[in-house]
């Protein structure tokens, strides 16, 4: 069922609505994932003797964009999706100039640390315009064919990455990131009507937004939602962060890197296919249970593999690529519908139950993320055990969690 707020699209149809949402949410996964191929230079050039804290460079990003999200969504409900969003892609460009002239790994996870907040804007008031046209098992619909789209920015991300850093080394990427915000702010000036029409707008006071925030916060199927949400976005950016370094340094594959990466991401992006087609007949939380279950199952196989070096020399990286697709396959799968969820209720106060969700998930992801990524030891061992333990305790709540 459509909001009672929604307005017909005079200028886009639905798949190019679609297909606009799916380049916004792209700022995020590109700005993380074409930097993976560029992390071996930036630990040579900015910090060789300690190349773990070039993982950082990601977690900074992650971090910021925790903390941009906090603002994004209320300042959207104030002054409307639109003006935030583009404003949010001035932030992003900015700080990815600043980036490029970066001497020191402080300064460029300063930058990189901006970008994120910047990126939030983005990120969040595009699910709230989703929001303010659609609910429910319809709008995770909606959400997953964004998300089918989105998947492919990881599959190519790498690569494009790679051949950046081939011909103007590993700041050129930074450009990038410019292009790719001026792409999507006149795509939305152009094209996409405001979805949160003046008279429907929340004021932007301390008062109200403490009682917007008060509201959502104090909602239980939020709370429980925005848990599991960390959880699974947790283990999906330990995994990035820590990547690079078991493709190449633990399974030698660090020059086809991007290219079992391109094969990881477009093999778990089945997941929002089968989501797109079945949520509406088997609903949303019954979905999410049966992907952390089946996280659960995989990686505690893959825990007794690991830890008891149980797998032949030949067998090691199948075994780790077929555990780290379903990683990113349970991601698809489970965060369209869990947004969904947590926002089923929320539609009055759409861009701030985006933001407090959004910021809250990411800030504990990160504190997840980045403990695991430093742990790096030559293994895989860290990663799989820490993925079992948060897909666990994920399955275990959403016993919880109401889907209506």
């Amino acid at each position: 069922m459509s909001d009672p707020i929604a307005r017909p699209f005079r200028r886009q149809s639905l798949p190019e609505f679609i297909a606009m949402l799916a380049l916004i949410f792209a700022v995020i996964a590109f700005s993380i994932d074409s930097m993976l191929p560029a992390l071996p230079e930036i630990a040579a050039a900015l910090t060789p003797g300690n190349v773990n804290r070039a993982q950082l460079v990601l977690t900074s990003f992650v971090g910021g964009l925790g903390l941009g999200l906090f603002v994004g969504g209320p300042l959207s409900d104030a002054l409307g999706r639109k003006p935030v969003i583009i404003a949010g892609f001035a932030l992003y460009a900015l700080a990815a100039v600043a980036a490029v002239f970066a001497d020191s790994l402080e300064l460029l996870l300063a930058a990189r640390f901006v970008q994120g907040i910047g990126a939030a804007a983005p990120r969040i008031v595009a699910l709230a315009m989703v929001r303010d046209l659609y609910q429910g098992r319809e709008m995770a619909r909606i959400t997953s064919f964004v998300m089918m789209i989105f998947i492919l920015v990881p599959a190519v991300a790498p690569s494009i990455g790679a051949v950046i850093i081939h011909f103007v080394g590993w700041r050129g990427v930074f450009g990038s990131f410019v292009v790719l915000a001026l792409i999507g702010s006149l795509w939305l000036n152009l094209r996409c009507p405001e979805t949160l029409p003046e008279a429907v707008r929340r004021p932007l006071n301390l008062r109200s937004l403490a009682a917007a925030a008060r509201e959502v916060m104090g909602n239980r199927q939020v709370q429980l939602v925005t848990v599991v949400m960390t959880l699974g976005f947790g283990q999906m950016f330990a995994l990035l962060s820590s990547a690079q370094q078991l493709f190449s340094d633990t399974y030698g594959k660090g020059e086809s890197f991007p290219l079992w990466f391109a094969a990881m991401a477009l093999l778990s992006g089945s997941g929002t296919v089968l989501n797109a087609r079945y949520v509406m007949r088997l609903g949303m939380r019954r979905i999410v249970g049966w992907a952390y279950g089946m996280q659960v199952l995989v990686s505690g196989v893959m825990s007794v593999l690991v830890f008891g070096d149980l797998l032949p020399e030949a067998l090691r990286f199948p075994a780790f690529f077929f555990w780290a697709v379903s990683v990113f396959f349970m991601a698809g799968v489970t965060f369209g519908n869990l947004n969904a969820m947590a926002l089923q209720r929320m539609g009055h106060v759409a861009g701030m139950a985006a933001s407090v969700i959004g910021a809250l998930s990411t800030l504990g992801a990160v504190l997840i993320a980045a403990p695991v990524g430093l742990l790096y030891d030559g293994t895989a061992r860290p990663i799989v055990l820490a993925t079992l333990v948060c897909s666990a305790l994920a399955l275990a709540l959403m016993r919880h969690v109401r889907e209506h």
